[in-house]
């Protein structure tokens, strides 16, 4: 084959509607891929030093402190943080379906164009599919309505068409599946960080109601009423 026919303009000329499908599911990869990109990007922060500067300012019961430092900080481990310590006079019980309820509503956009990067990547191989069987079919229609044989090089420059799209596609599909695993990955270690950070936001907090007295006014109703109960 020769080396002029292996180019952009020929892959495009060659794969018909098929490629340009293909350079569209390429485009809407690359900007999922980037925004993906950008949003770990600001969601990487350091979860033990924001524990700690939390950790300080509840022990002081300094919450207004600790409110500002969480809603200062990005990402969705500081949103959690800043949800718990909004309730921090709830009862633990109370705190821990707070936390919990917060990483949900977080889990849709850690998850936001995922599926969108994996029906690229399975899509395009699929599309290259269908152009090269188009293209074989298209190449047997010739063969069949030409009165003479076609000479090899025709035929060759017939299968490389064919294939073109399937090259095209696969070119797509590979690297777009590698970014899905690598986010997948990258989302599944932020769940492991969100899920840690609701669970210690709830203990320090409770701890610090504890080293200071404070209870919450759930559990001083409920203390009252357990005292009140033998004399009725």
């Amino acid at each position: 084959m020769p080396k002029d026919l292996i180019d952009a303009q020929t892959l495009i000329s060659s794969g018909g509607p098929i490629v340009y499908l293909q350079f569209a599911l390429a485009f809407f990869g690359a900007v999922f891929v980037v925004e993906r990109m950008f949003f770990f990007h600001r969601a990487r922060i350091s979860v033990g030093d924001l524990l700690v500067g939390l950790s300080n300012h509840a022990r002081r019961k300094a919450y207004a402190e600790a409110l500002h430092e969480a809603a200062r900080a990005p990402g969705p481990v500081a949103r959690v943080a800043h949800a718990v310590l909004l309730r921090h006079h709830l009862p633990r019980t109370d705190l821990r379906d707070v936390a919990q309820e917060a990483g949900q509503l977080e889990v849709p956009r850690i998850e936001k164009n995922l599926r969108g990067i994996l029906a690229v990547a399975l899509l395009a191989p699929l599309a290259g599919m269908l152009g090269t069987v188009l293209g074989i079919l298209e190449m047997f229609n010739e063969l069949g309505a030409g009165d003479q044989a076609m000479p090899a090089s025709e035929l060759a420059k017939g299968v490389f068409q064919a294939l073109v799209t399937t090259a095209v596609g696969l070119m797509i599909a590979i690297p777009a599946y590698l970014f899905y695993l690598y986010f997948v990955g990258r989302a599944k270690r932020l769940f492991h960080r969100i899920e840690r950070t609701g669970i210690e936001m709830v203990n320090i907090i409770c701890d610090a109601r504890a080293e200071t007295g404070i209870v919450s006014i759930r559990d001083e109703i409920e203390s009252r009423e357990r005292r009140q109960r033998p004399s009725s």
